[in-house]
């Protein structure tokens, strides 16, 4: 098992401990924002199996029906976590609206602010973990999960300053105030999400500082071709695809062309790991003495 699936399974393992313990504390208390926390505990659960999963069938090499490989099952998987977040705010603020005209009574605050402060600890460090691993693996299905966890944390502690205020106060209308809160920022996290997996599954352009370190490559070899153009990038999942044409002079020989080729390519891989390249050559059919320009 990789790294990637490995920390996956982490955050199976602490969602689901989290979901139960939340949901326990949450009936217990008869409270609608504890409970709102279980519910969406119980969908980063979720999220979390569907995360497991992008990233092991991501890992698998192309074949006859994926033959650019299956990156983008985990921009895919971005994406359903990011409807399952919105479908957890949903949730919580049905369940907090009925609750605005009668706080009702709300028993052993002390348990759900120790719920609470545990939820934060475990999410920060399983998050970091996923963050950290979704930086070094550029992976879009950890990433998602790591935020989605964060998110975790921040409305935690909103909760858990809730439940203080609750104690000091005895507004027990404040417990759905903080639940539709929660879900406000759950909903804003999700928003988020979705815009930035839409844009891999659209096949926007690398960034502007990796094209540009493609250029820079590219330049280093300007004295052995004539021109570059067409420059095409694209990235699915941790997967970068770059393609260009490259006009060298008519009369090169064929395989010192191909020899640039792969110095080229070797280059580029060494500054973008796992990158595919394709090269497309063609000669020179104007003045090739002008070398090494760029369109």
């Amino acid at each position: 098992m990789d790294e990637k699936a490995k920390v996956a399974l982490l955050s199976i393992g602490s969602n689901t401990f989290l979901a139960l313990g939340k949901l326990a504390a949450g009936l217990y208390m008869g409270s609608v924002s504890v409970i709102s926390e279980a519910a969406h505990s119980s969908l980063d659960l979720v999220a979390a199996v569907i995360a497991f999963f992008a990233v092991k069938t991501a890992a698998k090499p192309a074949d006859d029906r994926h033959n650019y490989g299956h990156g983008k099952f985990e921009n895919l998987s971005s994406i359903i976590e990011a409807i399952l977040i919105l479908v957890a705010g949903a949730m919580i603020i049905n369940s907090a609206i009925p609750k605005l005209k009668g706080g009702g009574q709300i028993e052993s605050l002390g348990l759900g602010a120790g719920v609470m402060g545990v939820s934060v600890l475990v999410n920060l460090l399983v998050s970091r973990k996923l963050l950290k691993t979704a930086r070094k693996m550029e992976s879009p299905a950890l990433a998602a999960d790591g935020w989605h966890l964060m998110t975790d944390v921040y409305t935690s502690l909103g909760v858990f300053a809730g439940l203080g205020a609750i104690y000091l106060t005895g507004l027990t209308i404040l417990d759905p105030i903080i639940a539709i809160a929660v879900a406000l920022m759950i909903f804003k996290a999700a928003f988020n999400l979705i815009r930035e997996s839409v844009r891999s599954i659209l096949d926007v352009n690398l960034p502007k500082t990796e094209e540009n370190l493609i250029k820079g490559i590219l330049q280093s070899y300007a004295e052995e071709y004539v021109e570059f153009h067409d420059l095409r990038t694209r990235k699915a999942g941790s997967d970068r695809y770059v393609d260009l044409h490259l006009v060298v002079p008519k009369y090169q020989d064929i395989n010192a062309v191909h020899n640039l080729c792969d110095r080229i390519e070797d280059d580029l891989r060494a500054q973008l790991p796992g990158a595919q390249i394709l090269i497309h050559t063609e000669p020179c059919g104007g003045h090739c003495e002008e070398i090494g320009s760029i369109k």
